[in-house]
């Protein structure tokens, strides 16, 4: 097996336990290359030449992640998301292991999936890749909020970045939605693929990241507390109970979006925050992105009808 490892020196904890990993995937015959970047080098740069290549490693945050899944989507060439951020979300919803030894056995195992991504157009006219969400307002705050507490409080910096951010921007929210238009208003836009986020909170009932589809939710309330009823209902969704969702959240199903919104929100993708604000355009990309998973992950997203992928096919 031929693998290229693009790691991300400045993710998550710096723990090293993408060398672990290395030792334990490594076999008689197997060729690992590693490429770095400390957030100077282009990752374009790194997968310049990833057809060569039998699969790629790519361990950094969600933003690391999405990066090089976008960098590589629709070549089919298969990406292993290994989980070296902060939250790692994606790695979450795909139900992967975090231990290196276990995520070498996926990786030996080599089932492959097809999943949808997305791809964001800014107000300045750059696109990027995302995995997870992008979105304007509220929670662009909130991921600005943690960025300085990141690597002490781990996934506990984005709650307290909300509890610090209680009276975020309210803005009358314009959404362009596969071509209709929909007026409405509140403190922020999820675009979203993968519907969990962190500790495993569901926005939306389903989630759907094969479906060629958006979920599109506004956070329709004046203030941070409003939220707390949707919170709530989204905690209790997880045990299975899927309550109806508050007012509070105001749900729409797109393949493209365009949001403006007057006063204007800043704007983050898969945590990663642009400097820009609204408006901007997402557009769906539908199974874009072939992952490494792990037999879980093909329970839980699987078709029956469908055969798995793998390497040696």
């Amino acid at each position: 097996m031929k693998l290229l490892i693009v790691n991300n020196l400045s993710s998550g904890y710096r723990d090293g336990a993408i060398y672990d990993f290395m030792r334990a995937v490594g076999g008689d015959g197997d060729e690992l290359t590693v490429r770095c970047t400390g957030r100077g080098t282009d990752l374009a740069d790194l997968v310049r030449d990833a057809e060569d290549f039998d699969a790629v490693v790519a361990a950094g945050g969600d933003g690391t992640v999405a990066t090089v899944a976008y960098l590589l989507a629709e070549t089919g060439i298969p990406l292993l998301p290994y989980p070296a951020g902060t939250a790692n979300l994606l790695a979450m919803n795909l139900a992967s292991p975090a231990e290196p030894h276990a995520l070498a056995k996926v990786m030996r195992q080599s089932l492959l999936m097809d999943f949808d991504i997305g791809e964001i157009e800014l107000s300045d006219g750059t696109r990027h890749g995302f995995t997870m969400m992008a979105g304007a307002g509220y929670d662009a705050t909130i991921m600005q909020g943690a960025e300085a507490s990141k690597k002490l409080l781990g996934p506990m910096a984005y709650f307290t970045s909300a509890f610090t951010n209680p009276a975020p921007q309210f803005s009358k929210i314009t959404l362009t939605v596969d071509g209709r238009t929909v007026e409405t208003q509140g403190v922020g836009v999820l675009v979203m693929n993968f519907s969990k986020v962190q500790f495993d909170i569901p926005f939306v009932h389903e989630n759907k990241p094969r479906d060629g589809m958006f979920d599109i939710i506004v956070l329709a309330t004046h203030d941070a507390v409003g939220l707390i009823p949707a919170l709530f209902s989204c905690l209790l969704d997880r045990g299975g109970e899927f309550p109806n969702r508050p007012d509070a959240l105001e749900v729409h199903r797109a393949r493209e979006v365009s949001v403006t919104a007057d006063p204007p929100l800043a704007v983050q993708y898969d945590g990663e925050v642009s400097g820009t604000m609204t408006p901007f355009t997402v557009r769906m990309l539908p199974e874009a992105a072939r992952f490494v998973v792990s037999e879980e992950c093909l329970k839980l997203y699987d078709e029956e009808s469908a055969e798995p992928l793998r390497l040696d096919e």
